[in-house]
């Protein structure tokens, strides 16, 4: 009942080998036209979209005018 079974008594050879290649991936890398498209479209391409539609749309809602005022304006009145 108090068995624990965190490690395995006999390493396995192929997650070592896995867990190896792991810790030594960064060696072996190389830019490529993949890696090139990825980096550019993580470091520029989608900031700059997020940069875009945080400054276009910002200004557009003015949440603290509204102070008292209800977010969708009615057209009918309480009788």
């Amino acid at each position: 009942m108090g068995e624990h079974h965190s490690q395995l008594k006999v390493p396995d050879p192929a997650i070592e080998r896995y867990n190896a290649m792991r810790e030594k991936a960064y060696l072996n890398f190389r830019w490529t036209r993949k890696t090139t498209r990825t980096a550019i479209f993580g470091v520029i391409v989608f900031p700059a979209i997020a940069y875009y539609f945080s400054s276009e749309y910002t200004q557009k809602f003015d949440w603290l005018s509204r102070k008292g005022q209800p977010l969708i304006p009615s057209d009918t009145k309480p009788e």
